[in-house]
């Protein structure tokens, strides 16, 4: 019996690795290795493992004319285990909606950049993709050819953070390059707005309690740049991470929103909004360069998917300018790339909104780190002025 047994297992393991080595050379002699192999091979998988471990779900979403008898015997054929997928989704079962789950999304929200003390310190060493290299990167062809390959633009252009997924539908050069951020200068009104969702944020040589050496003047020094160039914008210098006099970020998005939004709707000529933020890396990294000889922050431009690798969508963080804000930043990146080289670390994605669902054109931008000065910040706003200048106003 136990022979018998043994020899069933060993028999049914062989025909697993079977089946799965015709699926592979079936799949590969249909699609070949494209550009976009890595990701439709993944998309793949997951569809075969939904269709095994949910087959209720995958047999309401099977094709109309498709009997049961069918779907029955293509299910049978695709009883491979896939031991990823379930430890992927082990926290499926648990609904987006409770007020459990809506809480600790809020809170990672809130916590997703970088933690901080009470004192506005780091707590613990961040992501090591935010420990950007000091040495400028060589400029990347840029050419629409290469921007095609989803591979290559995912690679040279952005960092994607574990807790979020995107695909080549997303990430799209033609579509998102296709996407006008033209702003409508000819009519009055303020037509950027910049605020600071994290209004506490300093720099290496701050001056305690003086908001000038903090981000709120770096922010300050921004607006008075683009007023100058003609873009009429207004600086929002409210507080959202100070609770009862001390620091809290709990709630800074929503509180953020809160005043932001009747702000926008009080102007409704504006159409940039952008979260200007200072990043938080190890105290052994300096984000500067050189530009026009002066020692300058880098910057990075942020993107909120609202998606979880985990749960997919995160529906209570509704985004429908998902695309737009990508877009946005995208083009900030390669006019960046192009006007001053070295100047802008990758694209930076993670799974929540991050109030970028306010305007379609919404920006999120880390603008240096702790351990910049405020002379390096302030260098860094006329590099960012000059290439906004350029991606949103209509060239004459």
């Amino acid at each position: 019996m136990e022979q018998w047994k043994r020899r069933n297992l060993r028999q049914t393991k062989m025909t697993a690795y079977t089946v799965l080595l015709a699926v592979c050379i079936t799949w590969i002699g249909a699609e070949g290795f494209g550009e976009n192999w890595r990701y439709r091979f993944q998309k793949e998988l997951l569809k075969n493992a939904e269709e095994m471990y949910m087959p209720g779900l995958s047999y309401l979403n099977r094709t109309p004319d498709q009997g049961i008898s069918e779907w029955v015997r293509e299910r049978a054929l695709a009883w491979l285990p896939l031991v990823s997928y379930v430890e992927d989704h082990a926290s499926g079962g648990v609904s987006i909606e409770d007020e459990e789950t809506l809480g600790k999304i809020l809170e990672a929200q809130a916590n997703d950049e970088n933690a901080v003390d009470e004192n506005g310190n780091l707590i613990g060493e961040p992501d090591e993709s935010e420990t950007a290299a000091q040495t400028a990167a060589p400029t990347v062809d840029m050419s629409i050819e290469k921007l095609r390959d989803f591979d290559y633009l995912l690679s040279n252009f952005y960092t994607v953070d574990s807790s979020t997924m995107i695909g080549p539908e997303q990430l799209n050069a033609d579509d998102l390059l296709g996407r006008s951020m033209k702003i409508d200068n000819t009519t009055g009104g303020p037509k950027v707005l910049i605020f600071h969702t994290h209004s506490q944020e300093e720099f290496a040589d701050s001056t305690p309690g003086d908001p000038a050496t903090s981000i709120l003047g770096v922010g300050d020094y921004l607006t008075r740049l683009l007023n100058e160039k003609g873009i009429e914008t207004i600086h929002d210098t409210g507080v959202y991470d100070i609770i009862n006099g001390q620091l809290d970020r709990s709630n800074a998005y929503e509180n953020a929103e809160a005043s932001v939004r009747p702000l926008i709707e009080a102007n409704p000529t504006l159409e940039v909004a952008i979260d200007l933020h200072r990043d938080g890396v190890a105290e052994g990294t300096h984000l500067v360069t050189e530009i026009n000889g002066k020692p300058t922050a880098k910057i990075m431009y942020f993107n909120g998917l609202s998606r979880s690798r985990t749960n997919g969508d995160i529906d209570y963080l509704y985004n429908p300018y998902i695309q737009d804000n990508l877009a946005f930043s995208l083009q900030m990146q390669l006019a960046s790339e192009s006007m001053y080289p070295g100047f802008v670390r990758h694209i930076y994605l993670r799974a929540y909104r991050y109030n970028l669902h306010l305007l379609p054109k919404s920006l999120l931008i880390e603008a240096g780190a702790q351990t910049n000065t405020v002379e390096e910040m302030m260098n860094a706003m006329e590099v960012l002025a000059d290439t906004l200048a350029h991606v949103i106003l209509k060239s004459d």
